[in-house]
Parts: structure tokens; sequence; C-alpha cells
């Protein structure tokens, strides 16, 4: 049989930052099949915390309703319904959950 040992509690993951630039604090960034969003500035070659849990406020790029628990993808710009958004070939894409929408009074929908 498998075991695990505990590492610490999931809200935050610890990540590093392998780029040549600064990842600045509230940047979504893409992981395997999800996407976590940078909780402080992250120096090159440093390390910071990723938010993968909790509720973010996204620009909806796609045009269709987005149902409450229905699943979204960030398409580099924004949150979509589309997997692909919209294409037949392979996007990178991260699979979040949508929390109670919310219109704006600017033309721009976004979803907390």
């Amino acid at each position: 049989m498998s075991k695990a040992s505990y590492w610490q509690r999931g809200e935050t993951l610890d990540y590093k930052n392998t780029g040549s630039s600064t990842i600045e604090a509230n940047t979504v960034v893409e992981l395997t099949g999800r996407v976590g969003i940078a909780g402080t500035d992250i120096a090159p070659g440093a390390e910071g915390d990723l938010h993968v849990c909790g509720v973010f406020e996204f620009d909806k790029t796609g045009t269709n309703e987005i149902a409450f628990g229905q699943p979204v993808y960030f398409d580099k710009t924004g949150i979509t319904d589309a997997a692909n958004n919209g294409e037949t070939s392979g996007s990178k894409v991260a699979h979040l959950q949508v929390s109670q929408p919310r219109q704006r009074p600017q033309e721009t929908q976004r979803y907390l």
C-alpha cells in the first residue's frame, strides 16, 4: 500500500518562478489543467505562493451565458465556457468553477 506524508495546507502552493521576469501579484499562472493566482510578486528564481482555492474575479471572454457552478476555462485573457476557446486544436486551458455571476454597469461582464 502506498503512503503519503502531509506537506502543507492546500489553499496556496509554493511556486518557483523559473522565468526571467517578475510574476506580479494577482497574475494568473497556468499550471497543468488548472490555474493559480500569484499572492505576491515572485521574482525570477524565487519561490512564492499561488492561490489555488478561493473566489476570484475574471473578465468573461466567451459570448455564452455561464450558469452558476458550470465549468469554465481560462483563455489567457479571461474565462469562457469553450474548452479550447472555440478552436479545434490544442490550446491549453485551465478548468475553474464559476461562483455567483454578477453584472457590472460596464460593457465587460465579470464573474465573482
